[in-house]
């Protein structure tokens, strides 16, 4: 494991660690509210966790967070589910997200710079955002959309798309979006939830170099959506509003001020989907103002994102990283919007766009970097990426080669951060620190106020062994409820049925003991061979070195005779053949830098590996496939990127039957 290797591929010079606002705010805090002034990042750890309340009390104080109403006190309850924060208090999201807009000095400064797949930038002043923003909050109140009512978009990762949010969060509503991607029946799945009265939506999209009209599956969305009371029409592709719906120009035309509705602390800000890729997605709502703290202190103390940066995050509405990218504004910082294919016209094209805009944070999935390492991008020698001072990488964890990629291809002295964390917090519990230094295959560290732990199935506190990834104390913006789940039910049995009143997010994780982070993929699919356990990340780390494999799904299946059978399937690389060649060398990998134990049963190779919407491999619905499980029940197909692919499974499971 990664941990043996006490040598970190980079670490911050003093002038870094003097210069990071987790230093300042360290120091500050130390002050006014007694946090440890020596002992660096893991000191205030474990002040922030051992004193929540207080550590709570510091970031509103230091990020000047503005209440409305002030509160009672931090947490009126401890419990989890139901943590009551910062009770009696009430704010507004919008209004922090648009504060930069009151400073005459960057009035006229980019708030939003959007790029397509021109890789043109193309500027939104915080002055014209602030104003589109006063402009649609308004129009939308006229709509009769009161505090509570749900707005949802049907839209791409456009400025637009960041301005309906913002109107939406400053009338007190809720917003929920998916990408226009999404197929109409998996955004009914979504959005019949939660009966939105408006929806934003665009007549098509740009991916690839081609145009892709989406004007039928509008129709399909507003025939089967009866609470809307008006639907939006943004002309992407130039189109004609269609009947009945109205022009986004027209709504965002005026020239007026956003009035922002005072909510309490806890008021829904919006609704994100779990993958789902069985049932009814999750239909997840977080809350305004724990967002609001939750995000300030990811971004500004850990991302290390000020006034003067540029946050680019490869990503799509449909994604919770979309709503943690449009939160860079809480910090003053640009944000990045690109709309388009991650690797168009070619596979290095993100690292152009990050040229192109200076972006300081470069944000993008680990498959992202592997696929750039594949195709021998050589990101440095080909851009100027003088102005990147960390690349982040999230989705699935990142394999040591990306590391080790990223430090040698890009700049010897780059900050990588690897992240973990979930759209069920819409935030990190592990990952960036700037002050800290970077193991290969580790995450730097825990989040602050982030009490993570890693649990045997007894729960007792695990160090350098794989455990359970659990949170002992309640983070603000863990959700608030589910949608529709009156009693809690759900909610409690999706987090808190395996050890009750700490959350268990499904994953295997290692905390080291020189207080770093492991993660080995989703506890759910774990593979436990004679009782050793395995992540399937941990796999596909070794198996996707090999250059003939594109990609691998690993699954593990209990038999009804007891006995285990473990298949790998490999999406191989064009021109590769699996021959016998291949084969014990894959299996050699395994067996070499792993475990003997988790050497496949058979390896087979699939025409693909598929995934959720938002680029998950899916592995236990395919797990349920090759138990016998018909297609039907065992995935909902609207969360699938490729439908076509899971017949390919199930064929499998009917010769094995």
């Amino acid at each position: 494991m990664s941990t043996a290797n006490p040598i970190p591929l980079w670490q911050p010079d003093r002038q870094q660690i003097a210069d990071a606002q987790v230093t300042r705010f360290q120091t500050w805090a130390a002050e006014h509210h007694g946090a440890p002034a020596e002992g660096g990042y893991a000191a205030l750890h474990r002040w922030s966790v051992a004193e929540l309340e207080t550590f709570w009390k510091a970031v509103t104080e230091w990020f000047d967070v503005r209440f409305t109403h002030p509160y009672a006190r931090v947490l009126g309850s401890r419990a989890m589910p139901g943590a009551e924060w910062f009770p009696e208090a009430t704010l507004n999201y919008a209004e922090h997200a648009l504060r930069t807009a009151d400073d005459p000095a960057r009035a006229d400064t980019p708030a939003i710079l959007h790029v397509d797949e021109t890789h043109e930038p193309r500027p939104v002043t915080w002055a014209e955002l602030r104003r589109q923003v006063g402009s649609l909050a308004a129009e939308l109140r006229a709509l009769g959309v009161r505090p509570g009512d749900r707005v949802s978009g049907y839209l791409p990762n456009i400025p637009e798309a960041v301005v309906a949010l913002l109107a939406t969060a400053a009338v007190g509503a809720v917003w929920t979006s998916c990408a226009p991607d999404f197929g109409a029946r998996s955004v009914l799945d979504r959005f019949q939830q939660v009966e939105p009265v408006v929806l934003f939506t665009v007549d098509g999209y740009r991916y690839g170099g081609k145009e892709h009209d989406r004007r039928d599956t509008v129709a399909e969305l507003r025939a089967e959506l009866p609470t809307l009371r008006a639907v939006v029409h943004i002309p992407l592709l130039g189109t004609d509003a269609p009947e009945g719906a109205l022009e986004w120009s027209a709504l965002t035309s005026e020239d007026v001020a956003p009035v922002y509705e005072e909510v309490p602390f806890d008021h829904p800000l919006w609704v994100l989907y779990s993958s789902g890729t069985t049932g009814l997605p999750k239909a997840i709502v977080q809350s305004q103002g724990g967002i609001l703290v939750e995000h300030l202190k990811q971004l500004g103390l850990h991302c290390d994102l000020g006034p003067g940066d540029r946050f680019f995050w490869y990503t799509s509405t449909g994604w919770m990283m979309w709503n943690f990218l449009v939160s860079g504004l809480l910090t003053g910082t640009t944000i990045v919007t690109y709309d388009g294919s991650p690797g168009y016209p070619e596979t290095g094209a993100q690292w152009a766009i990050a040229e192109r805009t200076g972006a300081t944070l470069f944000g993008t999935s680990a498959a992202y970097v592997m696929a750039c390492r594949k195709a021998g991008v050589h990101p440095s020698r080909d851009h100027d990426l003088s102005r990147v001072k960390c690349v982040a990488t999230t989705g699935s964890p990142l394999p040591p080669d990306g590391f080790r990629w990223l430090h040698d291809e890009v700049r010897d002295d780059l900050w990588i951060a690897s992240v973990s964390g979930g759209t069920d917090v819409c935030s990190c519990f592990a990952g960036a620190v700037a002050t800290l230094p970077v193991h290969i295959g580790e995450l730097q560290a825990p989040g602050l106020g982030t009490d993570l732990q890693a649990w045997d199935p007894d729960g007792n506190p695990l160090i350098d062994e794989v455990g359970e990834l659990v949170v002992t104390n309640p983070m603000p913006s863990m959700p608030i409820r589910f949608w529709n789940d009156p009693d809690g039910s759900r909610y409690h049995d999706s987090y808190f049925d395996t050890y009750p009143g700490v959350w268990r997010h499904g994953d295997w994780i290692t905390l080291t003991s020189r207080g770093s982070v492991v993660i080995h993929g989703r506890s759910d699919s774990t593979l436990n061979r004679q009782g050793v356990r395995m992540g399937s990340a941990d796999i596909y780390e070794v198996v996707e070195r090999l250059p003939e494999i594109r990609e691998s799904l690993v699954i593990g299946l209990e038999l009804p005779d007891g006995g285990y059978w473990m298949p790998l399937f490999v999406h191989l690389a064009p021109g590769a053949a699996l021959d016998d060649d291949l084969r014990d060398r894959i299996k050699r990998a395994i067996r070499e830098q792993l475990s003997p134990r988790h050497v496949p049963d058979e390896i087979i190779e699939a025409p693909g590996v598929p995934h959720t919407l938002t680029g998950k491999r899916i592995e236990v619905p395919v797990k349920r496939l090759l138990q016998g499980t018909p297609l039907e029940k065992a995935v909902n197909p609207g969360s699938i990127d490729n439908l076509e692919l899971l017949k390919f499974y199930e064929d499998i499971a009917r010769k094995r039957a």
